[in-house]
């Protein structure tokens, strides 16, 4: 009984030390970007609205009424129901300290996603001549978002390779299969560089140019560990 005891702890033992000096994966770890830059086909337009009077009833009937010029106006324009929506909606009494009473006020605000940039002016006449009196923000998107991550995924991964490539290639190896990927990407932002939606040559006819649409930067950025042959 003792024999086999000291026979399996010695296994034991040996399997240990073997696994310690296990030879290791000769390796390289080097990070990798893509970027790529969209110019927006597309934009979310925030608006809002707000009355004041002395009656709740009367503050919010006169919201109703924009609002519905509001719908009808963007039904009219060809904007699908799915592409708007109420996004804050509220009625409440405040005091005026300098004419002493209490007033209503009643606001709401939209959000409308534009998905043709070219109807951008229309679009804003219409909403203002509808009562909307505030636009609170502009962000432009693109509607093939997902392929140019894709693309950007893509290139980041051969930026990686090539780093590697160029680091052991004065070694006389090789850079072999990736051992790890590691995901280190960020949201992509607007970039602070803009030009003009419509571009205007210098004809007395030509469009003004009244939308600064900018570049949308799709940035990814990957950590990548490679055996080296």
């Amino acid at each position: 009984m003792r024999t086999t005891v000291l026979i399996l702890v010695t296994l034991f033992a040996l399997t240990a030390q073997a696994q310690e000096h296990k030879p290791q994966v000769p390796q390289i770890s080097v990070t990798g970007e893509g970027k790529i830059k969209v110019t927006p086909d597309q934009a979310v337009i925030s608006i809002g609205f707000q009355n004041t009077g002395k009656d709740a009833k009367e503050v919010k009937t006169l919201n109703d009424e924009v609002v519905d010029k509001v719908i009808k106006f963007l039904k009219k324009t060809g904007i699908s129901a799915s592409d708007y929506k109420t996004t804050n909606v509220s009625l409440y009494k405040n005091y005026d300290y300098e004419k002493k009473k209490y007033n209503f006020q009643a606001s709401q605000s939209l959000t409308v996603t534009l998905k043709d940039l070219s109807k951008y002016d229309e679009l804003m006449m219409g909403l203002n001549d509808a009562g909307v009196n505030s636009i609170s923000g502009v962000e432009f998107k693109s509607s093939k978002m997902e392929e140019h991550e894709r693309e950007a995924r893509k290139k980041a991964i051969l930026d990686a390779k090539q780093k590697a490539q160029d680091y052991v290639s004065v070694l006389g190896q090789k850079v072999g299969k990736a051992l790890l990927i590691t995901d280190n990407s960020q949201v992509y932002v607007p970039q602070p560089m803009f030009k003009g939606y419509a571009m205007a040559a210098n004809a007395e006819d030509a469009p003004r140019e009244t939308l600064a649409v900018g570049e949308l930067e799709v940035n990814t950025n990957v950590s990548v560990t490679f055996a080296l042959d």
